[in-house]
């Protein structure tokens, strides 16, 4: 009797922790959406080059597709502009090829700029005045020097010196 009683204790206990376990839920996780409203990879290409119709679907267009979306669109501009080469030696449509994929390269060794003389479009520091940059690329002709007028923001220093350690932004006025 003493046994008979066990074993329905044990097969009692049993169900209650079986029937208490609790399912796992198969309720698949939420689905989450990124969305991509802008880039800058690099500032003023959708600014100047784009139209103003075109603007969002440039910001929402992946770079690997910009190209074959924008190039025409920026090549007309250039033309406009009276652009022939520049600096780096790229005629219109090469160049059109290069500010329609609008994403920042940076390199993995060597020196980090935006354009120093030497290395061009290899990253970007806080310092580098990007917009005399692509003024000069734009305008500046084969030498650079082309335009003068056109070529420099005459901006020549942020509000505020950078801080010499991280995060390196200068605080808030």
């Amino acid at each position: 009797m003493k046994t008979t009683i066990k074993l329905i204790a044990i097969a009692l206990g049993s169900t209650l922790i079986v029937t208490s376990c609790k399912k796992k839920d198969s309720t698949p996780a939420p689905t989450v959406y990124y969305q991509q409203n802008d880039q800058m990879g690099r500032p003023a290409i959708n600014t100047v080059f784009i139209a103003p119709a075109n603007k969002d679907k440039f910001n929402t267009t992946p770079p690997s597709a910009q190209n074959a979306a924008f190039a025409s669109e920026i090549s007309a501009k250039l033309t406009a502009f009276g652009y022939t080469s520049n600096i780096l030696g790229l005629n219109n449509a090469a160049f059109s090829g290069v500010l329609a994929t609008d994403v920042l390269t940076a390199a993995t060794v060597g020196t980090t700029t935006f354009y120093d003389g030497t290395n061009v479009l290899t990253g970007r520091t806080l310092a580098d005045d990007v917009i005399n940059v692509e003024l000069i690329l734009i305008f500046g002709g084969s030498t650079g020097g082309s335009n003068p007028g056109l070529t420099n923001d005459n901006v020549d220093a942020n509000d505020k010196p950078f801080l010499a350690s991280f995060p390196y932004l200068a605080a808030p006025f």
